[in-house]
């Protein structure tokens, strides 16, 4: 076997683990579940790694604390802000799942493939 057919085979055989890392990775992620609240814990949402809104609670509090117009606004505004943290959470967990694999990608020498 030739130095650049025993090169490709390494290369190709590399390739192939990747692969499977990326699947084992993004099958780990989409089962994850993360959380984010706002309001001090008056809402929660849950988040799969994916992004997947799963789950939403409202403390019932929040529903008598004023004229309904004013907690309609309210409940919306904290509802936002406990997804977008929840999707920050689950960003963080795709970050840490998928950088190692980045890091090997970019170790291969293809531009824009590392994981920072």
């Amino acid at each position: 076997m030739s130095e650049e057919t025993s090169g490709m085979s390494g290369l190709l055989a590399h390739a192939q683990q990747m692969q499977e890392q990326l699947a084992q990775a993004r099958d780990a992620i989409a089962r994850t579940e993360v959380s984010g609240s706002a309001g001090g814990g008056l809402v929660t949402a849950r988040v799969t790694g994916a992004g997947e809104l799963v789950g939403l609670s409202i403390d019932p509090r929040v529903l008598h604390s004023g004229p309904p117009a004013e907690v309609a606004e309210a409940v919306a505004d904290l509802v936002l802000a406990a997804v977008r943290n929840a999707n920050q959470e689950a960003d963080a967990v795709r970050d840490e799942a998928m950088g190692p694999i980045a890091d090997s990608l970019g170790g291969l020498g293809l531009p824009g493939l590392t994981g920072g």
